[in-house]
């Protein structure tokens, strides 16, 4: 377990809190000091007025004496009609630097340990690229699975590969059938498998010898499997790829294919019929959710199994083997029905103890420039890597009107850096729930809310404190603090909290707001306070070990989004 530091937020409302149990009647103990920032002060409390009533006296006098009755260091005064106003000592602001930069991560907790979560995120089809549609799902997944992990759960990653079913005995009859195409690439197969589908659409005849060629898939066929083991190498390497240069943290041990749980489908739909929760309707067995007029078909007409019946499976298995105390499910939001109907299948079946305990993590969808679905000029879902091919160009354009004295591969790097942060911040920047037009210029500007401007702060914390040289001294307490040097300490203050709020509703954008509200503060303190030319040496050395915790907080919000931070740009 790692050293939590009390935030200045925990401080004020802990000792509010006493104020208030000390001048209220015990039965109105207890209640919320409504807290917040102020520009009047550090923080303002408003309780005087939900409270006053219930005291017998007027606000502005339950202000006096909740104000009366704060310590430990604070000065508060009643201000206006009703509200308590609250600062914290300087001494306090620059032991509390000093404390955070001396602590393992920052001071921040764990609240979540002993939590095992998985998190389901990615999910691409075999024989077909990554493209635009696997963005959302992969950025936020793998930033959940970080920001999760950070604060102490066990995250199991799970990336649901799509490598069975149907589309499999078409793409590899198709490819018995045309012996001299070459297909072992995955943009060679991309084109077959959509040349496939096209005759497997107008041929009746080649439909069947799909069909059958399923069958021979599903029955074990030697041949027919040894096709199907190099599909899905060739794909699972181009996946890796691709996440690799995204700097993700899947690999290949995180595969959590639909093939695994092919010989389960059986046992998992006898199991619903023995429960009386699987009923028979116009030839095919469903499970019925109280109130929701779809079922969720679990066996086909045909005898064949889809994927209601294999994500069935899968959660019985993460849940009974893998152990799981929470399941996030970061798929888009149209599949919000699918998921209710499996949750409450899962619940009712016995399997799924919390019904809470499993979460679809529903995200929108990244638009173009004229907000239509983003889409190449033909048509086609655009391919992940040419994305971020564009986004390189981008950054490149951007870069070379700032002077720099890196060589050609630390120059690589720092754009390669830049461009994938650009293209998962503005994806993690946005609400969750909510689309957003995908713009590569807006993306890569140095100023701005974007990964670009926060990653420059974060070298030009660097540069800044490498001229410091390595003796800075530690942080005096006994020196006053200016305005701008209050309001960063605070921000880096509620570092902790804005990550336990962000895992608390899977929102990585409340990160990302953070970090750029940081970004801004460091701005605001750096124009108005000197720090390598500061007037004493006591205020040079605070000032300095706020620029450290300031570059220490970006670089570690950066690394919980998933996004590098380069020490020099």
């Amino acid at each position: 377990m790692s050293t939590v530091v009390v935030a200045a937020t925990s401080l004020v409302e802990d000792e509010l809190s006493a104020a208030m149990a000390r001048v209220l009647p015990p039965e109105q103990a207890g209640r919320d000091p409504l807290l917040r920032p102020s520009e009047q002060a550090d923080f303002q409390s408003g309780a005087a007025f939900a409270l006053a009533k219930l005291a017998g006296v007027a606000p502005r006098e339950l202000a006096e004496r909740l104000a009366g009755e704060i310590g430990a260091g604070l000065t508060a005064a009643a201000s206006g009609p009703g509200f308590v106003n609250v600062t914290v000592a300087d001494e306090w602001l620059w032991q509390q630097v000093a404390t955070r930069l001396a602590a393992p991560r920052l001071g921040v907790g764990e609240p979540l340990a002993g939590q095992r979560v998985v998190v389901d995120y990615s999910g691409p089809n075999i024989a077909k690229e990554l493209h635009v549609g696997h963005l959302r799902s992969t950025v936020i997944g793998d930033a959940l699975a970080r920001i999760l992990g950070h604060l102490g759960a066990e995250v199991l990653r799970q990336n649901h590969l799509g490598d069975w079913g149907t589309q499999f005995g078409m793409l590899i009859q198709y490819l018995d059938e045309h012996p001299g195409e070459e297909w072992r690439d995955i943009a060679l197969l991309d084109v077959l498998y959509k040349a496939a589908q096209q005759a497997f659409a107008a041929d009746p005849a080649f439909a069947e010898r799909s069909r059958r060629r399923v069958v021979a898939l599903q029955a074990g066929d030697e041949g027919t499997l040894a096709v199907w083991r190099e599909l899905v190498a060739i794909s699972e390497q181009a996946f890796q790829r691709v996440y690799d240069r995204m700097g993700l943290l899947l690999t290949g041990a995180d595969a959590d294919p639909e093939s695994a749980f092919n010989d389960q489908l059986d046992a998992v739909v006898a199991e619903f019929e023995a429960a009386g929760l699987a009923v028979e309707s116009e030839g095919a067995l469903c499970v019925f959710a109280e109130g929701v007029a779809a079922p969720l078909i679990v066996r086909k007409r045909n005898g064949g199994y889809g994927y209601p019946a294999t994500d069935l499976a899968t959660i019985r298995h993460r849940l009974q083997t893998l152990k799981a105390d929470r399941i996030l499910y970061v798929v888009d939001a149209r599949q919000a029905l699918h998921f209710t109907l499996v949750f409450d299948a899962a619940h009712r079946i016995g399997w799924l103890a919390d019904p809470g305990a499993a979460t679809h993590v529903p995200f929108g969808l990244v638009l173009g420039p004229g907000g239509t679905p983003f889409k190449t000029r033909s048509g086609d879902s655009v391919r992940l890597a040419d994305l971020l091919d564009a986004a390189e160009e981008a950054v490149r354009a951007v870069l070379t009107e700032k002077p720099h004295e890196l060589d050609d591969g630390q120059y690589a790097e720092v754009v390669g850096a830049a461009a994938v942060g650009a293209v998962k911040y503005a994806d993690l920047a946005n609400a969750r729930t909510k689309n957003y037009v995908f713009d590569l210029d807006r993306m890569v500007s140095l100023s701005g809310d974007t990964a670009v401007y926060l990653q420059y702060a974060h070298a030009r914390l660097r540069t800044l404190l490498a001229k410091a040289g390595p003796d800075q001294g530690d942080p005096d307490p006994s020196q006053p603090s200016h305005p701008a040097e209050r309001a960063l300490v605070l921000r880096l203050d509620a570092f902790d909290a804005v990550l336990r709020e962000a895992a608390g509703t899977l929102e990585p954008h409340r990160l990302c707001g953070y970090l750029y509200g940081l970004a801004k503060a460091f701005t605001d303190f750096y124009g108005s306070c000197p720090v390598l030319k500061a007037p004493t040496p006591g205020l040079r050395a605070n000032r300095l070990a706020l620029c450290r915790l300031t570059a220490e907080t970006l670089a570690a919000g950066l690394g919980l989004l998933g996004i590098a931070a380069p020490e020099r740009m």
